[in-house]
């Protein structure tokens, strides 16, 4: 795994400049700290260039190629809530951070939900109304959501973490964000198959299934 990760990043780097930059601030980061004898600073930003370099790894195991937009997106969530977020901090020091972060992530959820239901039908537009995949999507993405808001219980409640902030109240505000966040996933899924030309998330899904037509043998979108 080590080196297909290493071939993974090797692979990228020249790439995405912003996976670049990120990487390297990381990688730096976590020497600092090692060499200062911060170990947990040091540990906090090696688990973010790991759980970043995750997606690579999967897409390069089930042979799913991953736009650089996604990955970018995937490397700035794992940045902002992982290193920035605990490292820094940031939860404390900005009420909106975590707010943010759970609506880019519910969205992310919702997007990846529709293309999996859309990938099981091999792309094809007419196996199931715009609606019910749409509705999948969601339901997908708000899961997710959900499960994360019991393993921070579990965290809190096991060993004595404080991962829920306000108790009730952070957790219901996250799942409010959760549901708003995917229910944009998922319309942006509803607008692709209504075959939407505009920019932004519906460019995403249309991005995906471009540079991974195999998936999608099905869809007649050649746009």
């Amino acid at each position: 795994m080590v080196v297909k990760g290493w071939k993974a990043m090797r692979n990228l780097l020249p790439q995405n400049w912003i996976t670049r930059i990120i990487w390297i601030a990381l990688l730096v980061a976590a020497i600092s700290a090692l060499l200062s004898g911060r170990w947990s600073l040091a540990f906090v930003a090696v688990a973010a260039i790991g759980l970043s370099l995750l997606p690579v790894l999967f897409a390069e195991r089930f042979s799913i190629r991953l736009p650089q937009s996604f990955i970018a997106v995937i490397t700035i969530i794992v940045f902002a809530a992982v290193f920035l977020g605990e490292a820094f901090d940031f939860y404390e020091r900005y009420w909106w951070w975590d707010i943010a972060l759970h609506g880019m992530s519910s969205i992310g959820f919702g997007l990846i939900g529709f293309l999996f239901v859309f990938m099981l039908f091999e792309g094809d537009r007419y196996a199931a109304p715009p609606l019910a995949l749409a509705f999948f999507a969601y339901c997908f993405a708000v899961a997710i959501g959900s499960a994360w808001e019991i393993f921070e219980f579990a965290m809190d409640q096991t060993f004595g973490f404080n991962m829920q902030k306000s108790g009730l109240l952070d957790t219901m505000g996250d799942l409010i964000v959760d549901m708003i966040g995917a229910g944009i996933g998922a319309t942006a899924g509803f607008l692709f198959l209504k075959r939407w030309r505009f920019a932004g998330l519906v460019y995403l899904i249309r991005q995906f299934i471009r540079e991974n037509r195999h998936f999608y043998r099905k869809d007649d979108d050649e746009g």
